[in-house]
This record gives C-alpha cells, sequence and structure tokens, in this order.
C-alpha cells in the first residue's frame, strides 16, 4: 500500500493513513478525529508536514500524529488551555504547546478532550475577532 503523502483531498489523505496504519494506532486516530468532529463540527481537516493530519479552526486546534508506541494529539495553544481533567501528559515544558500521548490499550476521556477541542476553537476565534479588529 502507498503512504499517504503531500497531494489530496486532507480528509482522503487522513481516511488513508487510518487505513495504512491498520492497527490500534488506526483505531485510536479514527476515533480522536471523530470526536475532535462531535466536538467542533466547523472543524476543517488539512494534511501538512509531509503528512501529519491537523484540525483547525481560525487556526490549528491540534495535531494527530502517529508514532509506534503513542499517537499524539498536539495542541498549538494547549499552554493556554485550562485541562482540569488532566489530559496533557507531553511536551509539558514548552510556553506554547501541550500534548495528549495516548498508548495501546489506554481509555481516553471523550468528554474532556471534546472540552479542550472546543477551548482550542474558542481560544483561536478569539484571536481571530482580535486580529480582525486591527486597522
Amino acid at each position: 500500500m502507498t503512504k499517504p503523502t503531500e497531494t489530496g483531498d486532507p480528509s482522503e489523505l487522513i481516511d488513508a493513513r487510518i487505513a495504512e496504519l491498520g492497527d490500534w494506532r488506526g483505531e485510536v486516530l479514527a476515533k480522536v478525529r471523530a470526536l475532535i468532529h462531535a466536538a467542533d463540527p466547523d472543524v476543517e481537516e488539512t494534511w501538512k508536514w509531509r503528512g501529519v493530519p491537523v484540525w483547525e479552526h481560525d487556526g490549528i486546534i491540534c495535531t494527530g500524529e502517529t508514532y509506534k508506541q503513542v499517537v499524539k494529539l498536539t495542541f498549538a495553544k494547549g499552554a493556554s488551555l485550562d485541562d482540569p481533567a488532566g489530559l496533557f501528559n507531553s511536551s509539558l515544558d514548552g510556553n506554547v504547546r501541550r500534548a495528549i500521548d495516548i498508548r495501546e490499550g489506554e481509555k481516553l476521556n471523550e468528554k474532556a478532550l471534546k472540552a479542550l477541542v472546543q477551548a482550542a476553537a474558542a481560544l483561536n476565534q478569539s484571536k481571530a475577532r482580535t486580529k480582525s479588529r486591527k486597522p
């Protein structure tokens, strides 16, 4: 099977990535993708950096990278988001991004993930409104 690379419809490329993985990582990526869409029906899927699924709404909400041991959801402005459920467990030292590493067999707090997605979209929208008001 050919690996999804650079060109094409982003949603189709993400579908192909999920199918290509064919294991727990594909299942997790499909699950978080569905949760992201449920949390923000206006989210747009993009495909960046030679093969990374990205979800955007007035800017990047998060990326969905797959590695051998984890599916990593990196929130572009995660350091600015409240995380009362403690989902962020990676990239905690930076001033901007935060990530959630999901390992095989781990149960994801779906309600908390949806809340993070909604908060990230709201933050992006507030920054977009501020930019549009500047002369």
